[in-house]
């Protein structure tokens, strides 16, 4: 599918940004005052920022709160109820951290709750389509949630658990690469089952749909070829989980050193992150493809 950069910007910043409103909530860290202000500042303008990124996909963004009404059936609806009560709630936590030097623990773990359900429900409006093979599976939701709690523990300086994360958020990232590389495939969808022809034999495209482009061609139909997606995972990963992994597990001396790594470790996450998100949309096979000769 088309990678647009408006989606990449949402799905990786809203996550980074829930992922730390996660740690914050549980007291990790517990900080408050002028120091909590700093670390929700970040959160929200991550979580935010990027649910507003998401808005300039749309046709008619002005129009994105009657998503709200549609909660019974649809997660995008569903997304937006969690991400408003989490920021809500959170929000309400931080007042105490910032202004009273008090964590409200109760308060903390609902919103750390909440605020790991917004990234799920992110998770579920791709992983419920089941005319993109490559997101129509259980990897897709752990791929989310292992990104956000990475992150959220990088940001969040929680040493002891970031390392494990990082290694987690990894091996579900190869796991999600090496079996959605094959969905398409097993999903035992082509162009006979498209047009319902398959019983009486192999189906083929007599020519072209049409001479031009269109709507569908594109923002459905988007090729990435193999060599370029091997380099471009293999920079992924590298950025996202090995280098992070190396900063915050070389000894340094200095408070100010092991600062400067630790903020290059989520600088690198982040960007690492970014790739790995532009593949999940560029790798994304949509079946309707399959009426252009493009699958």
């Amino acid at each position: 599918m088309h990678p647009a950069p408006s989606v990449i910007i949402f799905t990786t910043c809203s996550g980074l940004g829930f992922g730390l409103l996660f740690f914050l909530g549980l007291g990790q860290p517990a900080v408050t005052g002028f120091v909590a202000f700093v670390f929700y500042a970040i959160a929200y303008a991550l979580a935010v920022g990027g649910l507003l990124a998401s808005t300039f996909h749309l046709g008619h963004p002005e129009r994105a709160w009657k998503a709200f009404s549609q909660w019974r059936s649809s997660w995008l609806s569903r997304e937006g109820w969690c991400a408003v009560t989490a920021l809500i709630v959170m929000g309400l936590y931080a007042l105490g951290a910032v202004f009273m030097g008090s964590h409200w623990a109760v308060l903390g773990w609902v919103g750390a709750l909440l605020s790991l359900a917004t990234v799920f429900t992110t998770s579920m409006i791709y992983t419920q389509l089941k005319t993109v093979p490559r997101w129509n599976m259980n990897l897709t939701p752990a791929m989310f949630l292992s990104f956000s709690l990475a992150g959220g523990a990088l940001l969040a300086g929680a040493e002891a658990l970031a390392p494990w994360l990082l290694v987690l958020a990894g091996a579900v990232q190869l796991a999600y690469w090496a079996k959605g590389d094959g969905a398409f495939a097993r999903s035992g969808t082509n162009l006979g089952t498209a047009t319902g022809l398959g019983d009486r034999g192999a189906v083929r495209a007599f020519e072209p749909p049409h001479t031009g482009t269109n709507y569908l061609l594109r923002e459905f139909v988007h090729v990435v070829g193999r060599k370029h997606a091997q380099k471009l995972r293999v920079i992924s990963f590298g950025l996202a989980f090995v280098l992070p992994l190396l900063l915050i597990l070389i000894p340094v001396s200095g408070v100010a050193i092991k600062h400067i790594f630790a903020l290059l470790a989520v600088l690198s996450h982040l960007t690492g992150a970014v790739v790995s998100r532009w593949l999940f949309f560029a790798q994304a096979e949509h079946v309707v493809g399959l009426y252009y000769g493009k699958r």
